[in-house]
């Protein structure tokens, strides 16, 4: 395909775009490129509605930028072009240029890479709710899958609810807590000091509220393997050397990656901001969550067993 077919080809599958987030009423049109892309057109496009443009390639991503459209630079990797499409989704709600309940239209190379192929109506809502269980299990711990579940779970159980109206921000540090204690002081008194470890465990639904009442304290938890909370309000005493973080990410954001930084511990920290919650492990962001209004549900893989034959 020449480069006069290829920009009619995206010319066309951008009318196609403008005509579903016409019917369909959607917030914005994402346009994921990894290939030619005219900008201009895009940026006429504009002028009636949002046009984000989401790419990995950082040379694409300035000259969209120059021409006045919203960005969203995305990480290079050999990952499927539907979990990229998330993470632009997950990357544009955090970044406030898309609220959590809007309608998306989005245009991708679903087929042929380099060549807009696939057009589709998403709802965020509904989308950005269903963390995997393989979201999970990128971060590559020996951590326990259901550990880290419960405490993602209650993260944005905090995220989303906050305290008498407002967000409460937190930080939970799960495992490899004896280094962790090495590196972190009490900030106080211990609210879970003298609780027998039954009394401590985040398995137990009456123990998930309590740690949720007393969130707003100073400290990071220090959560074990077994999901028992060891430690409550600890200040963490990790070097802040050799990390970098986004622009507006506040002082719990530095105190998870540090502390991730030099232990096998994962960080999960709360937002007060605006309850976002991200999950550090190597001293980076590898996973960010945004709360939603309804409670998340895990997606599993699910199998029906064949009837019995007779």
């Amino acid at each position: 395909m020449n480069a006069k077919q290829v920009s009619k080809n995206f010319a066309d599958m951008v009318d196609l775009a403008s005509k579903m987030r016409s019917a369909t009423d959607a917030d914005a049109l994402l346009v994921m490129v990894n290939g030619p892309a005219d900008w201009q057109l895009l940026k006429r496009r504009s002028r009636s509605y949002l046009v984000l443009v989401a790419g990995n390639d950082s040379q694409q991503m300035h000259d969209a930028s120059e021409a006045g459209l919203p960005t969203v630079l995305l990480e290079s990797d050999e990952t499927p072009v539907l979990e990229q499409l998330s993470r632009a989704l997950l990357a544009s709600v955090a970044d406030e240029l898309l609220l959590p309940g809007s309608e998306v239209v989005a245009l991708y190379s679903g087929f042929e890479t380099g060549s807009i192929d696939s057009v589709s109506h998403i709802r965020l809502e509904d989308h950005l709710r269903r963390l995997t269980a393989r979201d999970l299990r990128q971060l590559e711990t020996s951590l326990p899958l259901e550990t880290l579940r419960v405490v993602v779970d209650l993260a944005l159980e905090i995220g989303r609810e906050g305290r008498e109206g407002k967000h409460v921000g937190t930080m939970f540090v799960v495992g490899d807590t004896r280094r962790v204690l090495a590196h972190s002081h009490s900030a106080s008194f211990d609210p879970v000091r003298g609780y027998r470890r039954k009394q401590r465990d985040l398995k137990d639904p009456r123990v998930r509220e309590a740690i949720k009442e007393i969130a707003m304290l100073d400290g990071a938890f220090l959560v074990g393997a077994s999901g028992v909370v060891e430690k409550a309000c600890r200040l963490v005493d990790a070097p802040h050397a050799n990390i970098t973080l986004s622009k507006g990410l506040g002082s719990r954001h530095w105190a998870a990656a540090a502390i991730t930084k030099i232990t096998n511990a994962v960080a999960v920290v709360v937002s007060e901001t605006n309850g976002t919650v991200r999950l550090f492990q190597k001293g980076d962001v590898m996973l960010r969550v945004e709360p939603m209004r309804r409670a998340m549900k895990w997606k599993e893989f699910e199998y029906d067993p064949p009837p019995p034959t007779e």
